[in-house]
């Protein structure tokens, strides 16, 4: 039987990961510790808690993977035309940005994609605190369970 006590643990748990906006690594942080401090209490907090630091988790590594494959492209249009051999100083550098290049747009989408991510991410943990509210599981889209 769930009561309101295990309900609102549920709901902070998810509620926590904005924390982040106020400490480094809140949204780790903050439903690890509710988590690990109530899982024993009961089953609906233990797989809320699961859910949410697997759903912080999987975010993470999805952010990584965006940031690795749009940084280069970033990377390579700034430095394109460069002679790294023959460089005579600064009074010869000067970087183009007047002709955008396909690696640009592929970076800036990739950009864009990952403003969109953040923005879908915010609503689902926004979803996932009212279903724990509910008393309804919720299991986040995407996830890698890394917690069983």
């Amino acid at each position: 039987m769930l009561d309101n006590h295990h309900k609102n643990l549920a709901t902070f748990i998810h509620l926590s990961t904005f924390s982040r906006f106020i400490i480094p690594f809140g949204n780790f942080i903050g439903p690890i510790v509710l988590w690990a401090a109530n899982k024993d209490k009961s089953e609906f907090v233990d797989q809320h808690g699961k859910q949410a630091i697997n759903f912080q988790i999987s975010v993470l590594l999805y952010a990584i993977i965006i940031g690795t494959i749009s940084v280069p492209f970033f990377i390579f249009k700034l430095f394109r035309g460069l002679d790294v051999i023959d460089f005579h100083g600064f009074h010869n550098f000067h970087i183009n940005v007047g002709e955008p290049s396909p690696l640009l747009y592929i970076g800036g989408g990739l950009g864009a994609l990952a403003i969109i991510a953040f923005i879908v991410e915010l609503a689902l943990i926004v979803k996932a605190s009212l279903s724990a509210r509910d008393g309804n599981l919720y299991k986040y889209p995407l996830t890698i369970n890394f917690l069983k």
